[in-house]
């Protein structure tokens, strides 16, 4: 390539200085490595840049052409470079965190609020999405953090591999048994899911449909799922109705008591980790990392 930047920064102190000797002490380089830079550069455009005369040097026009694009390249190269030092120092920049809905209803708010006390000229975007969409969002470049979770079944290996992914664990999330007040399920005591083989159940998406599945199946029976709904307000709607039981996070849980329902653990108690996922290059970047920490501080209150 016959031209770039060190090339004309050469000739902008050449035009600048008078004489090429004077340019490469400018520059901190010795005179004849800028000669032979100059010399290699006329013979791949094919055109003289410089006119020597004796100590002294003059620009020919093609060589003021170069000169005059120097300016404009120096001062790109200095807004990238003041850009990039913003992004760093956590003055600017924008992270896109996705999460699923419980998190972004009860976990993600509390941390973007910490974030703009802690750094204001971070902007963080926000979309909901379920796993395992939102950890493709993140393979596919789309996403820099992903908050998503994990059930842990007994007999089953944790943490998954997660294809060269960084994984942060934010919380232990309990999954608990939504039921109808007026039920025979004793006083809020732990309820065995074996239990409630015969009822009618809700489930929702299907990673979590696929957890009730397999409790169940460790238990010895295969739940009857009569509704399917992502939405926690109807689940606790359907229950309340004594359409059916459900299992449901805690993060998911009301702020206040709901009439007509109540939520019990399970005996054995069953629980989902939440986890904060970036890319190992991602976790290197300021801003995706004060993002990650924010989330765990929060969890770690929530």
């Amino acid at each position: 390539m016959a031209l770039d930047v060190d090339l004309l920064r050469l000739l902008r102190a050449v035009n600048e200085e008078g004489s090429i000797s004077a340019a490469a002490r400018r520059l901190g380089v010795s005179q004849p490595a800028a000669s032979q830079q100059l010399r290699r550069a006329e013979r791949r455009l094919g055109t003289a840049l410089v006119e020597r005369n004796g100590r002294t040097s003059r620009l020919t026009e093609p060589g003021r052409v170069l000169a005059r694009h120097a300016v404009a390249v120096d001062n790109l190269l200095q807004a990238a470079e003041s850009e990039v030092m913003a992004v760093a120092g956590l003055a600017a920049g924008t992270v896109r965190l996705v999460a699923f809905p419980s998190a972004s209803a009860r976990l993600v708010p509390r941390a973007l609020a910490a974030l703009r006390l802690s750094h204001p000229g971070l902007r963080v975007s926000l979309a909901e999405v379920e796993p395992p969409g939102s950890l493709e969002l993140l393979r596919q470049g789309r996403a820099d953090v992903v908050v998503t979770f994990d059930h842990v079944v007994p007999g089953q290996s944790w943490p998954p591999d997660r294809d060269g992914l960084l994984a942060v664990p934010l919380l232990a999330d309990e999954v608990r048994l939504v039921l109808p007040s007026s039920g025979p399920w004793g006083d809020g005591a732990p309820v065995t899911l074996a239990g409630l083989a015969d009822q009618d159940w809700i489930a929702g998406c299907p990673r979590c449909r696929g957890h009730l599945v397999d409790l169940a199946a460790a238990a010895g029976f295969a739940p009857r799922i009569r509704y399917e709904t992502d939405d926690h307000v109807a689940v606790l709607g359907l229950v309340r109705e004594g359409l059916g039981v459900a299992l449901l996070p805690s993060l998911a849980e009301a702020d206040a008591p709901v009439a007509g329902v109540r939520t019990v653990s399970l005996s054995p108690p069953a629980r989902r980790q939440v986890l904060g996922v970036t890319t190992p290059d991602l976790a290197r970047v300021p801003s995706v990392a004060a993002v990650l920490d924010a989330l765990r501080v929060t969890a770690a209150a929530v």
